[in-house]
């Protein structure tokens, strides 16, 4: 009986909403989309309780793919094992969405098209975050466009173009290799930016190791915290590994949007933030008009490129109104 009262009750339609949020989110959400994402997790803290498990479930599947019947005649019997003590499991309902997911990997997830030449473009006109077939996450800078292929045997992205920062998802068996002109930045579990232009590619490690391979010779391997610059150039030096400094880390990428959390925060502390961290990447300017909006105090969690979303979350409170000039300035109004 209380299964069937969690099934329909309101558990259930958390449960529910929490997989249909995953699956969103794995496409990658729109600016108004993470406002609602944003506003469901903090209607209920059991949303993100929900969230967490089917993130959780995902990864199992994600896992699940690493066997195929072409590798062994036997699954590897630890890859939906738990994988710590005390893990909470799915109730009926959950497992039936777990299923619905797993239906859904099968007919849309890349990793299980069984064609090892499998390929696809994805264009950045945006600062876009993807997730890929494995796992690993890809930050794209204004105007990327990689080709991603996936085989059982390797992960293999090439940048075609622009600036991309990798969060590789573990796997020794399968190496994740970036390809940029003739450049291959290898990795099994890490971090890195890579920015590719007409005269260099330019690789930087935020965590882990990478190998950079040049079709005539390998650079010592980079460390977090270290960067190497490859030329063009018919003359060029050898690439060089160079350390990166706190500062400069934060500067070179500085382009990528981060989640900012504000916590009673004077609006003019957040306005000078927005204007610091998105006025430069999208030429946006936020402009307080009334001196007496500058000590309204700001609670919310949001994105730093997602200045529309913010200014419709003040105009949603009923203190501030925006007067919009043109495409680079927003003015703030206190509402009358």
């Amino acid at each position: 009986m209380n299964g069937e009262a969690r099934r329909d009750g309101p558990e259930a339609r958390i449960d529910l909403a929490a997989a249909e949020w995953l699956v969103r989110r794995d496409r990658g959400l729109t600016a108004q989309e993470q406002d609602e994402f944003f506003q469901w997790l903090a209607e209920d803290p059991r949303h993100g309780e929900w969230l967490s498990i089917h993130d959780e479930t995902w990864r199992d599947f994600n896992l699940l793919a690493e066997w195929r019947p072409k590798h062994s005649s036997e699954p590897n019997p630890d890859l939906l094992a738990r994988r710590r003590a005390g893990r909470r499991w799915l109730w009926p309902a959950t497992t039936a969405v777990a299923a619905g997911l797993a239906l859904m990997l099968t007919v849309w997830r890349p990793w299980v098209k069984p064609a090892p030449d499998w390929t696809t473009l994805i264009t950045a006109a945006a600062i876009q975050h993807r997730v890929l077939a494995d796992g690993s996450e890809v930050e794209l800078n204004r105007g990327a466009a990689i080709e991603v292929e996936f085989t059982p045997a390797e992960r293999r992205v090439h940048l075609v173009r622009g600036e991309a920062h990798f969060a590789v998802a573990k796997n020794p068996l399968r190496p994740f290799i970036v390809r940029a002109n003739d450049v291959d930045v290898r990795a099994v579990g890490t971090a890195f930016d890579v920015r590719l232009d007409a005269a260099s590619v330019e690789v930087l490690v935020t965590e882990g190791h990478v190998q950079v391979q040049l079709p005539t010779a390998s650079v010592p391997v980079l460390a977090a915290g270290q960067r190497t610059v490859v030329s063009f150039a018919p003359a060029a030096p050898p690439p060089r590994v160079l350390d990166v400094s706190p500062e400069e880390m934060a500067q070179r990428l500085a382009w990528q949007p981060q989640l900012l959390d504000f916590s009673s925060t004077a609006l003019a502390k957040v306005v000078a933030e927005f204007n610091r961290r998105a006025g430069d990447a999208q030429g946006i300017k936020l402009v307080i008009a009334d001196p007496e909006l500058e000590s309204l105090p700001i609670v919310a969690s949001i994105r730093s490129d997602n200045i529309e979303g913010f200014v419709r979350t003040l105009e949603l409170s009923g203190d501030v109104r925006a007067e919009r000039r043109g495409e680079h300035e927003i003015v703030l109004h206190k509402a009358r």
